[in-house]
């Protein structure tokens, strides 16, 4: 074998001398080498290793440790990963009309969006929520809302996803408590809830209470799920905001791994086994531009995450090492300019998903750097996935890339500066105490900064953006929210509260007082019950806000 490797360098060097340097003087303009977006160089050429024997030693096989290769043994020759529109605005009747749209084109899955003052625990006649209500997704204020969004939507055949973080336990309750009335065994849904609030205070802004408070709830959640919501992912650790926040593929890996061992350790403090909750924990990752970087990453992300769960932790059971995530295709990527140019850029990425192993995807509409999605654009979003899965062959075969030098190369080089974040933020204490102290903030601004000068220095292309310009008349058929929707959701709001049991609505309240102010006391089971007498989110958060405060932000200059 070294005789095989030097006669590949000899090789190598007759083709450089004799081929590669002449024409490459020819376009002096042309780089010999470039990097991803995380700044790996990419080579002119990639060469073999020494044997296929290191590839089978470091790739193992689909559905086996480490997984590089996949979480199921069969991939998509046993089924395709689920396809999701997130989707959520205006009222609840409105967004229940566009899921039942999704399900009859062929969606398999819901993934539900909703408005602000819903996402910061405000019912929609709060003072803060006026301008919001179901502006950037829809409004639930109560169950009876829940009730509405999931009319005629059988929980027991359709799995629900919700991105939802602060108040993400008061809203699966709702979803619990919809199911009952359904006569849906809270046993038998699936579905997940993000639940994930450190990546709020780095990337996405959307909290209610501090740290610490914040993982009780998280971990309450764990405990309740495990007992008696088996099937349901109990979080989605989102490397997805982080990486629309500015960061680069690695720091997406890494930031959102050292989320996943803070909240594995809180469970673990908790008292929790953790082969008892760690099967329920899954993922959701950005789909960007760089095509190879973004196959590699994902790859990356669950060879990491396996050695992290099996080595670090001590986890036994092969569930527990296996990272399931959800794909989304970057929505920092679409532009304004050219919509129609975003059809590709969506296919790009979603190939990018697939080819790494995603088990569920969504994929953006061309029309959301202007506005919420219109039914046509959503349509060709969902096409774009049926048309990857059903024609284009790349779903035929497991990890069909596996194997490419350079995809090899990217995804052990996106491990290593990975696992290097994290053993600095192990250092500093975990992911709590980075955020707390603002380090991971810091790392994600300078990294966006870095993105934009390239973007105007037009060292980085944008197709339409800084180059390819054309002159365009405004855009049209953009779905709009009607002004209506929150005056017709402040009425809904007013009409459950004249309509409900006032004293035990005012007694549920009073226990879950009680029980926040115990650190070791369940809440969740008060939860599914105070939302079953119609108590209202906001109620319910305020109580909790009462107890527990609210976060306030450090200054990171």
């Amino acid at each position: 074998m070294p005789e095989n490797r030097q006669n590949l360098a000899d090789a190598l060097s007759r083709w450089e001398d004799a081929t590669l340097t002449p024409t490459l003087s020819r376009f002096p303009e042309r780089k010999s080498q470039f990097e991803t977006s995380s700044g790996i160089e990419m080579e002119r050429l990639f060469l073999p290793r020494d044997s296929a024997a290191d590839y089978l030693t470091s790739l193992g096989f689909p559905g086996e440790f480490p997984f590089t290769r996949g979480v199921q043994p069969t991939m998509y020759r046993g089924r395709f990963w689920t396809m999701r529109q997130y989707a959520g605005f205006g009222t609840a009747a409105e967004s229940n009309e566009r899921y039942r749209y999704l399900i009859a084109q062929g969606q398999t899955g819901l993934s539900v969006a909703f408005d602000l003052p819903t996402q910061i625990g405000y019912d929609a006649d709060h003072p803060l929520a006026f301008g919001e209500v179901g502006k950037v997704g829809v409004a639930i204020s109560s169950m009876a809302d829940m009730e509405t969004l999931l009319d005629g939507i059988p929980l027991d055949k359709v799995s629900v996803s919700m991105t939802i973080n602060a108040p993400a336990a008061i809203l699966l309750a709702m979803v619990i408590g919809v199911a009952a009335k359904q006569g849906v065994d809270q046993k038998q849904l699936r579905g997940t809830v993000q639940n994930d609030i450190l990546k709020e205070y780095v990337a996405r802004g959307t909290y209610i209470f501090p740290p610490q408070p914040s993982m009780r709830l998280i971990t309450d959640l764990f405990r309740y799920c495990g007992e008696c919501v088996p099937k349901w992912n109990t979080i989605s650790i989102s490397g997805y905001h982080i990486r629309e926040a500015g960061s680069t593929a690695v720091q997406e890996v890494a930031f959102t791994l050292a989320d996943g061992m803070a909240y594995v350790r809180a469970a673990l403090d908790a008292g929790l086994d953790i082969d008892e909750f760690a099967g329920q924990l899954s993922f959701f990752f950005n789909a960007h531009n760089n095509f190879l970087e973004e196959v590699a990453k994902f790859r990356a992300a669950r060879r990491l995450w396996a050695r992290i769960m099996r080595d670090r932790f001590g986890a036994k059971d092969p569930r527990s090492w296996s990272l399931r995530f959800h794909t989304q295709t970057g929505g920092s990527t679409l532009t304004a300019q050219q919509p129609e140019n975003n059809i590709v850029r969506v296919t790009v990425q979603a190939l990018a998903a697939v080819l790494g192993g995603t088990q569920s995807l969504h994929t953006n509409s061309m029309d959301e750097a202007l506005a919420l999605p219109s039914e046509k654009a959503v349509q060709i979003a969902l096409r774009t996935q049926q048309i990857l899965a059903h024609e284009s062959g790349v779903a035929d075969t497991i990890d069909p890339l596996a194997g490419s030098y350079a995809i090899e190369m990217l995804t052990d080089e996106i491990e290593a500066r990975a696992e290097a974040y994290i053993d600095r933020i192990e250092a500093m204490g975990g992911a709590v105490r980075a955020v707390e102290e603002g380090y991971i903030q810091r790392e994600i601004q300078e990294s966006a900064y870095r993105a934009q000068q390239a973007i105007e220095r037009k060292q980085d292309i944008v197709v339409g953006l800084n180059r390819f310009q054309v002159d365009e008349e405004p855009a049209e058929d953009l779905l709009r929210v009607d002004v209506a929707a929150q005056e017709a959701q402040i009425a809904r709001v007013e009409a459950v509260r004249s309509g409900r049991d006032q004293p035990r609505v005012d007694a549920l309240l009073r226990q879950i007082e009680a029980a926040a102010q115990q650190p070791d006391a369940p809440l969740m089971p008060l939860f599914v019950e105070a939302v079953q007498a119609y108590c209202t989110l906001g109620e319910i958060c305020g109580v909790l806000r009462k107890v527990f405060g609210e976060y306030q932000a450090p200054s990171l200059l």
